[in-house]
């Protein structure tokens, strides 16, 4: 029931104030979180109950099967930040809807026939979210040249409340990586994201400072890149990674996310042009 509730909390708090980095789209980005999620929960369980069904089993509601839907609608969330400001609530629920159903037929794949372990959802739900955003992204982008727009920015006030969400986020990723588990694995998972998001939110905090100008640092990196290591050890979280395994996971994947952001991002733009 504990790490049901720190999921629930992540995926409206969390996501819900992590998304109004943009200024324009503050309020819009909590209240399409919250509408949104409200919407695609019930698609999720809708969808958790057919495949269970296609396995031979019964479409059971309980705890189980609320958070196992909780940790779907993260998928959609996940990428919508990719298309914030460019659609409408109704274009976001559609793509919720199939989305929820590509990420049922991708994990049904995943587990079933290539018998992949993914404990902490980093591959069926963070990797899947990001690209399946960045290809939406890319469709809604072909009719012109991307270019800077001067909404794309962020304020005072939207970088403020998007550490809210960061910082939720970032409390409750353990329980995230650790709620499929159980007896020791789940303990196991817990101790390993925490060692590794803590070494990423360190280390971003280190790179920012060095790549940014005057040495400052930079909120999009902070309030992005110090959630690098719970993405990063998601899949072996309940793995034997060790102590120090968990820590190398973390710091790498806080410095490859600070550098992507620095120099990937202007790369892409450019070669989009």
């Amino acid at each position: 029931m504990v790490v049901y509730q720190d999921v629930h909390v992540m995926i409206w708090i969390g996501f819900g104030f992590l998304m109004t980095f943009l200024k324009k789209y503050s309020q819009s980005a909590v209240g399409l979180t919250f509408l949104i999620g409200a919407i695609l929960v019930q698609v999720a369980l809708i969808c958790d109950g057919v495949m269970n069904m296609q396995l031979g089993h019964k479409a059971y509601l309980s705890l189980e099967s609320l958070l196992s839907a909780d940790v779907a609608v993260a998928t959609p969330l996940i990428s919508m930040g990719a298309v914030l400001g460019k659609v409408t609530y109704m274009q976001l629920v559609f793509m919720g809807i199939v989305e929820l159903i590509m990420f049922t037929i991708n994990k049904y794949v995943g587990e079933e026939l290539f018998m992949a372990v993914d404990a902490g959802d980093s591959m069926f739900v963070h990797v899947f979210g990001a690209y399946f955003g960045l290809a939406v992204s890319f469709v809604f982008g072909l009719k012109e040249k991307p270019k800077e727009h001067d909404l794309e920015g962020s304020n005072y006030q939207s970088d403020v409340f998007a550490m809210i969400g960061t910082v939720f986020l970032w409390l409750f990723w353990p329980s995230f990586n650790s709620a499929a588990l159980t007896g020791d694995d789940q303990q196991r998972a817990i101790i390993n994201t925490l060692l590794s998001i803590s070494a990423s939110c360190v280390i971003t905090f280190a790179v920012s400072a060095l790549v940014s100008k005057d040495n400052k640092f930079n909120m999009v990196h902070v309030q992005n890149s110090t959630l690098a290591g719970g993405v990063a050890i998601g899949t072996a979280a309940g793995m034997m990674c060790q102590p120090v395994g968990a820590l190398i996971i973390g710091a790498i994947s806080g410095v490859i996310s600070v550098l992507g952001y620095k120099y990937l991002t202007v790369i892409m733009k450019i070669i989009m042009q």
